[in-house]
């Protein structure tokens, strides 16, 4: 097979030299960040699960689709889980199968918070208040009405720390190198960030210092729990998904890193990142590594993945300070994207007429690499 190759800009360029995040050497700066796909039945990862990451091994790292640490903590059916067993085992399958192809992996930490239903997990969902989430959620029987949630007590917010650090150990259990712990759009951790969603009057409401502390606080358990070189942090500045409306996000951001600073963690990862001041702010604050997963543009509304695979926005954003780059969905349809950008051959466009999440193997693990491609030329 011939593809017609285009020159890889200088920014660009060095998405494809190695660095080092924790205690992990990177081949390449490409990060393949947490995109739920819904294929673990009962919440346990499949063989399938297995060869689907396994074929995306060379990204310089994988950060895993969200893991519930608790059954309460179940967002939306068939997500992964990481509090039993059968669940640890099944993880195991996972990493073991992204090592072998020479790859690293860490595994995230997601407590739904209010976005969860009964029809999912069994159970009424807990928030840091009794606020429902707007519009529908996704069940089991299809669209649902979000139920109103629990405010949670002192003593679960204390349990829920627990349950986060007793996943991490779980994690490095499954052969993880590492977690990354969510505290992204609009789950429980942000929930408890953004006054939208946060009506306490206790020490984990009101003012910036107590809305982080439950971050912090779960942060700091994890950390000790299995090392902060293997520990990352999800957030999502400026990111209204899920209800989420912040007033004073200049100020609370900025906050947070600076009471995580000390902790020496892996990595901060911006999801939809974009060169903002707040972005900017963020990145003079956070002397670490910094991960981001910028906004694409250039994606057409048909086919939400831009023709350069992301690469222009990526060299975007490591112009505005991030150390290594996320790029979400043209690694669901290329399993070999690094390659691909490296070399300014054509990606594969994502497979609209196939649902992204749930199935089986069809627009899953079949998407053709460059090298299949040419073998079937040949």
């Amino acid at each position: 097979m011939t593809n017609e190759t285009a020159p890889v800009e200088p920014t660009a360029q060095h998405l494809f030299q190695p660095a080092r995040v924790g205690a992990l050497d990177l081949p390449n700066r490409l990060v393949m960040p947490p995109m739920s796909r819904n294929r673990a039945p009962r919440g346990v990862p499949t063989p399938l699960m297995a060869e689907y990451y396994a074929q995306r091994a060379s990204a310089g790292l994988i950060i895993a689709e969200a893991s519930s640490p608790s059954q309460v903590g179940y967002t939306y059916p068939n997500i992964p889980g990481l509090f039993t067993d059968s669940q640890v085992d099944g993880w195991r399958g996972v990493t073991g199968a992204v090592h072998a192809n020479g790859g690293r992996i860490f595994l995230q930490i997601e407590h739904g918070g209010r976005i969860g239903h009964p029809d999912t997990s069994g159970l009424i969902p807990m928030a840091p208040s009794a606020i429902a989430l707007p519009g529908y959620i996704h069940t089991p029987n299809g669209h649902g009405e979000p139920p109103v949630p629990h405010p949670m007590t002192t003593a679960q917010i204390r349990a829920t720390i627990d349950d986060f650090t007793a996943a991490a150990r779980n994690a490095l259990r499954a052969g993880a190198d590492g977690v990354e712990v969510h505290s992204a759009n609009g789950y429980l951790l942000n929930q408890f960030l953004a006054t939208s969603t946060n009506h306490r009057t206790d020490e984990y409401g009101g003012s910036i210092a107590n809305r982080i502390r439950f971050v912090v606080e779960a942060v700091e358990a994890v950390a000790a729990a299995i090392g902060p070189e293997r520990t990352g942090l999800r957030l999502s500045p400026g990111n209204p998904h899920n209800g989420i409306d912040m007033d004073d996000a200049d100020q609370l951001f900025p906050a947070l890193l600076d009471a995580l600073a000390p902790l020496g963690l892996a990595y901060l990862h911006l999801a939809y990142a974009s060169p903002t001041p707040l972005f900017a702010a963020l990145r003079r604050s956070w002397q670490g590594i910094l991960i981001a997963n910028p906004s694409n543009p250039e994606a057409p509304e048909a086919d939400p993945i831009p023709a350069d695979g992301g690469l222009a926005a990526a060299a975007r954003i490591m112009d505005a300070g991030a150390d290594l780059v996320a790029i979400g969905r043209p690694f669901i349809a290329n399993p070999d994207l690094v390659e691909r950008l490296r070399t300014g051959a054509p990606v594969n466009p994502l497979r609209t007429d196939l649902p992204l999440y749930g199935g089986g193997a069809e627009g899953y693990t079949d998407y053709p690499t460059l090298l299949s491609l040419e073998s079937a030329e040949a």
